[in-house]
């Protein structure tokens, strides 16, 4: 099933592209139905795949980067003295 759900809106807006496109009787009301169906699943197929996966990874960049700000020092060992024989 997980594999069609991406196929889902695609396969929607290209069976309403036709209603929205139709001339004859009737379509004046069903071109107003389907021009905003069409833009509601253009604009929330964009976001899912697009502007949300983006505003995860700014977020995730984001923590990264203040989790390494805020992480303590860790003390650099001194060296070993070398002895001479």
């Amino acid at each position: 099933m997980k594999a069609y759900l991406p196929l889902l809106p695609v396969t929607v807006i290209a069976g309403l592209l036709p209603i929205m496109w139709s001339i004859g009787t009737g379509s004046e009301v069903m071109r107003r139905i389907a021009a905003p169906m069409v833009g509601g699943m253009v604009s929330s197929t964009v976001l899912t795949l697009v502007v949300i996966p983006a505003i995860y990874a700014i977020v995730k960049q984001w923590e990264v980067g203040r989790e390494r700000k805020n992480a303590p020092a860790v003390p650099v060992p001194a060296p070993a003295e070398a002895t001479l024989p």
